[in-house]
């Protein structure tokens, strides 16, 4: 029975936790689209869209290597343990 409120109160630390950082992204891309725009018309060389570029499959390799890497936990974000995984 324990284990079920642990989950239940992980699951929604969770979710506020994902609520907090979309709103903050919807708000600072709000705040930010102006600006984006006049950097986007400044661009003549192209190189903001190739950092966009080089970002993507950055962070799709790195999103990748953690999915293989990804193991099965009893706790979960709330392990005492979760930084030792790599000892394995």
């Amino acid at each position: 029975m324990q284990t079920l409120a642990v989950d239940i109160a992980a699951t929604f630390v969770d979710d506020a936790t994902a609520l907090v950082t979309g709103l903050g992204r919807a708000l600072l891309r709000f705040a930010m689209a102006p600006i984006n725009r006049i950097a986007n018309a400044c661009d003549v060389a192209g190189v903001l869209a190739e950092r966009r570029a080089t970002f993507r499959i950055w962070r799709a390799d790195r999103a990748r290597a953690r999915h293989e890497g990804r193991r099965f936990s009893l706790l979960g974000r709330l392990s005492p343990f979760r930084h030792l995984s790599h000892l394995t």
